[in-house]
């Protein structure tokens, strides 16, 4: 290997990791510890990519294992990437803007009246940028649906419908499947809606099903009905699966056919298949989003399937009353390199951990202080402006190989979280010139941080709603 262009002044202790950025005019790509650029002709290619298959699935021992897909590569084609990566940053921002909108009218009701008998519980579905799929089959149909921990109730697009979104398999239509039964407005799934969605069922106006609504924080919704249906994930059928029928939907969801509730709520389909999976599941997500990249999405909690190349280590769930259908963990530090930020913002509150949310937020305080180190470690290189919520940005269109320092999250039980290489810049501009760091700060210090998906590549993640605990581990992602 040729010696870097630039070596950055940091002794062996602080644990470098090397990029390696090969640059030749085009999209960048993750690969193990490097960076590299597609030329003209290759981005050409994968702009103009046929559309993904379905994705595959399989069962070992006691655990069904979906293979996860990036949404950007498996839906029609894109011409302007560059466009496309800031316009995600821009919905990003947009979403966690109205969660935390929506999070201190939660807490605000809750503290004016302890004695409601009846507290709207705040739900998951307002912390997306749903980004990741899977493929199950619904009423024997298979589906492509976006994979998200921050919602509960799972829906799909249906026939007849008054306004749907273009999608790429065809529409579920219940009319013709012998096991779809529709749900009563009278039923008490009906009225366990608001806890799942933060809005009540309603009788619908031409029969008496119950009518559902989830509205998103970005402006996106779905409406329609609740019914029950089978679902087929893998191998593993689930009879009478909850899930909404929506009949008027808009908002970003690409090409899939709704969206997968991998929230806490008790219509989840973590909830409703607890007993088939034991209210565990898990995924990968990998670092590179090339059509030929896949994660998985494991249920169950037979660890003997994983691929972790380290010990998993757990962190304990903490309890919210106002958002309990989130998952909460404790953030006790973070480091760049080996040194520990000192800040007021960490183990207070609690911090989400969410796989549709992109860019991992923290409290000012936090941020600042993380935001100092890392320029301080990472310094000599020509600055570049500021994008959207990203004000830590760099111009290495002059260099084909830098040295960063790690990123580590520490969290409850001495639980310590390498952040992969992959997950640490966010490339706003396709040729090197606006590379920022891709952490963001929060507006207040009283807002809740967010652990976004971008900073959980190449990580196997272990969701254990019944033990109350989360796990971590470092794995090379990949469905095979």
């Amino acid at each position: 290997m040729a010696e870097p262009t630039h070596i950055m002044p940091l002794t062996v202790s602080l644990l470098p990791l090397l990029l390696l950025l090969s640059i030749a005019n085009g999209v960048h790509c993750f690969e193990e510890k490097k960076v590299f650029f597609m030329n003209k002709f290759q981005w050409k290619q994968l702009s103009n990519a046929p559309r993904c298959l379905p994705q595959k699935s399989r069962s070992e021992n006691d655990a069904t294992i979906l293979e996860m897909k990036h949404r950007d590569y498996c839906f029609g084609t894109i011409k302007n990437w560059e466009e496309k990566l800031q316009k995600r940053i821009i919905s990003d921002n947009s979403r966690v803007k109205s969660l935390q909108s929506r999070i201190r009218r939660a807490v605000s009701s809750r503290m004016k009246d302890q004695s409601e008998t009846q507290i709207p519980i705040t739900s998951g579905i307002n912390l997306q940028t749903l980004n990741y799929i899977v493929t199950v089959e619904l009423g024997g149909k298979k589906m492509m649906v976006i994979v998200d921990t921050g919602s509960d109730l799972t829906w799909v697009q249906c026939q007849p419908c008054k306004s749907c979104y273009d999608q790429q398999d065809p529409l579920f239509n219940p009319t013709i499947s012998s096991s779809y039964q529709s749900i009563l407005c009278n039923s008490s799934t009906c009225q366990s809606l608001e806890s799942t969605t933060g809005n009540s069922g309603v009788c619908g106006t031409e029969q008496p099903t119950c009518n559902y609504i989830v509205n998103y924080g970005d402006g996106s919704y779905t409406r329609g009905d609740l019914g029950h249906e089978l679902l087929n994930l893998g191998t593993t059928s689930v009879e009478d699966f909850i899930f909404g029928c929506g009949r008027n939907n808009k908002g970003l969801f690409g090409g899939a056919a709704g969206v997968m509730g991998l929230g806490k709520s008790d219509l989840s389909l973590v909830s409703q298949t607890s007993t088939q999976f034991g209210g565990v599941f898990s995924y990968c997500l990998p670092s590179t989003e090339a059509d030929d990249a896949s994660g998985s999405l494991i249920l169950g909690g037979d660890s003997s399937v994983y691929k972790n190349s380290t010990p998993i280590s757990y962190t304990k769930m903490i309890s919210s009353i106002q958002l309990s259908n989130f998952y909460f963990l404790n953030l006790t530090g973070v480091s760049i390199g080996d040194v520990a930020l000192q800040a007021t913002g960490f183990g207070k509150d609690g911090i989400i951990i969410d796989s549709g949310t992109v860019i991992t937020r923290l409290a000012p305080s936090v941020y600042r202080a993380l935001r100092a180190e890392f320029l301080k470690q990472f310094s000599g290189f020509p600055p570049a402006p500021s994008y959207s919520i990203l004000d830590t940005c760099f111009n290495l269109s002059g260099y084909e190989e830098v040295n960063i320092p790690t990123l580590r999250m520490n969290f409850e039980g001495a639980v310590e979280v390498n952040v992969d290489v992959s997950g640490m810049f966010y490339f706003v501009k396709t040729d090197a010139s606006q590379v920022c760091l891709a952490v963001a700060s929060l507006s207040y210090e009283d807002e809740v941080g967010i652990i976004g998906n971008y900073q959980q590549k190449n990580l196997r993640i272990v969701y254990d709603s019944k033990e109350s605990k989360l796990g971590f581990a470092e794995e090379p992602c990949s469905f095979t």
